[in-house]
């Protein structure tokens, strides 16, 4: 008969401010989760890479976003389950552990870490470029390596630094795009004057082939160009552990996701396929936002969305190493890293968990310029799907922690996830489908066929590490209580002779 999995006792009490029982400290104001909270779900991806899901699906790209931003929703509410009942710097992977044994906790955590590592070089790498364009004196390398020099020493300083500067990080992405969707709104209604109205109005929805120019298929294929901008959002659930109230913290974040999502992702391509006709050509050239400012009149439109792009880059830089190190930080705590990566300075600071983040991300912008179409490729592509995995343990690990807590918490389910179990399943079943359409996409180097088995492929390798991790500990344990029986038996026999 195997053993039921039980909350830790350490999360079981009512605890203190921080990850109960860590040597974190609650360095996060209800402020800095605020905006993290709000900017996690604001990457540089929605700037960048928004006119190629334009270009495939036309005006249905909004169907594409609002699939996806429904998905993260539903396992953003699962996650805001587990995390508000058992807040800990390990999240998902923590909660994976506990629910789903030491494999999934080991394996998810690690392909996690991986992922945000090999973020940190192609985010140093564009957020380069920008600088270059500005100040080209100093080579592109030069500016990746100050770029990530910075960032490290600030979440070097403490939790409060990383805070801070991520609050003004994500304020400036928040107020750029909120005025963007009112400046833009008025647009399209004819409020505002000096604009294009042969271009911009609702009509630019149905002209131009139709809301699915393309057929119907082309919201799938556009989910698989939209779906990686969303990583990011689950970043509030791990820094609540450093947060003055984690439950608090994580109850408000989950609740807010909706609105997020609604008014950042949906408001802002709304507004971008009601300004210009889908089939622009400067939505090709310029960039989806980029065109968009120019047809609203707007001087230096290219430089202003710079800036904004390159704010989101640097956010992103500053989340990902932060998250990094304390996905590694709760893997050293659990045993699935080394013990060092589990050791905080005076500040509460996990100092050689994001010294051994930000290494491994020096080690991949050094890929990206040796060998940026071969190994860096492979490090790209081979860490793309995480996210969708990360989102499947989410699911599985939550159906068996609500009846892990039902049993032994119940008054801390003070976020519940809807029409549990089945809404769960189907979000499931809706991820396995998307890895699934993945694999149909055989175009070019970085196609979905090659990201999702070159990720699969890792992933095997880590979950098999994890299992001989696992069977070595065993081993370890029965060699050992063998061991002691011996002596035990020894002794008595030692002290019969005596006798």
């Amino acid at each position: 008969m195997t053993s039921q999995p039980t909350l830790p006792k350490a999360d079981r009490g009512p605890g203190g401010p921080g990850d109960p029982g860590s040597g974190l400290q609650a360095g996060l104001k209800n402020r800095h989760l605020s905006m993290i909270a709000i900017g996690g779900v604001i990457g540089a991806g929605l700037f960048v890479g928004s006119s190629s899901g334009i270009a495939t699906a036309g005006p249905g790209i909004l169907l594409s976003y609002a699939l996806v931003g429904t998905l993260v929703v539903l396992v953003m509410r699962m996650l805001g389950e587990m995390s508000a009942a058992n807040p800990t710097s390990g999240s998902f992977s923590a909660h994976a552990d506990r629910a789903l044994g030491r494999w999934a906790g080991f394996s998810i955590g690690w392909l996690y870490w991986f992922f945000w590592v090999v973020v940190l070089a192609v985010e140093a790498t564009a957020g380069a470029k920008i600088l270059e364009g500005w100040i080209p004196a100093v080579p592109q390398w030069g500016w990746a390596l100050i770029v990530m020099v910075v960032l490290t020493a600030t979440n070097l300083v403490s939790v409060g630094s990383y805070g801070e500067f991520e609050f003004w990080f994500a304020g400036i992405k928040v107020v750029a795009i909120g005025a963007f969707i009112v400046v833009g709104g008025l647009a399209v209604f004819g409020v505002l004057p000096g604009v294009d109205s042969d271009k911009a109005g609702l009509d630019n929805l149905t002209g131009h082939g139709g809301f699915l120019p393309h057929g119907p298929g082309a919201i799938l294929t556009g989910v698989l160009l939209v779906v990686f901008s969303f990583m990011g959002s689950e970043i509030a659930t791990l820094a609540a552990g450093e947060s003055e109230d984690p439950q608090r913290a994580v109850t408000k974040s989950t609740n807010s996701i909706i609105w997020r999502i609604g008014v950042f992702y949906l408001g802002s391509i709304f507004v971008v396929v009601t300004l210009l006709p889908w089939d622009d050509k400067a939505i090709a050239d310029k960039g989806s936002y980029v065109a968009a400012l120019d047809s609203l009149g707007i001087a230096h439109a290219g430089q202003i969305m710079n800036f904004i792009v390159l704010t989101s880059v640097l956010s992103c830089l500053n989340s990902g190493l932060y998250t990094a190190s304390r996905m590694a930080y709760s893997l050293g705590e659990r045993g699935d890293a080394p013990k060092s990566f589990a050791r905080v300075n005076g500040r509460g600071v996990p100092r050689t968990a994001i010294l051994a983040s930000v290494v491994f991300g020096f080690v991949a912008v050094f890929f990206n310029y040796l060998s940026p179409d071969t190994i860096f490729l492979f490090l790209v592509n081979s860490s793309g799907a995480v996210a969708l995995f990360v989102w499947l343990v989410i699911c599985f690990s939550q159906l068996r922690m609500r009846r892990i807590i039902q049993r032994e918490a119940p008054e801390k389910l003070v976020v519940r996830m809807w029409l549990y179990p089945y809404l769960t399943w189907a979000t499931a079943a809706l991820i396995v489908f998307v890895l699934g359409y993945m694999l149909t996409d055989t175009e070019g180097e970085s196609s979905g066929r090659t990201t999702v088995l070159l990720s699969v492929l890792v992933a095997a390798a880590v979950v098999a590490i994890a299992f001989v991790k696992e069977k070595v500990a065993k081993d370890r344990a029965r060699d050992g209580a063998q061991d002691g029986a011996q002596d035990g038996s020894e002794d008595e026999s030692e002290a019969l002779t005596a006798r």
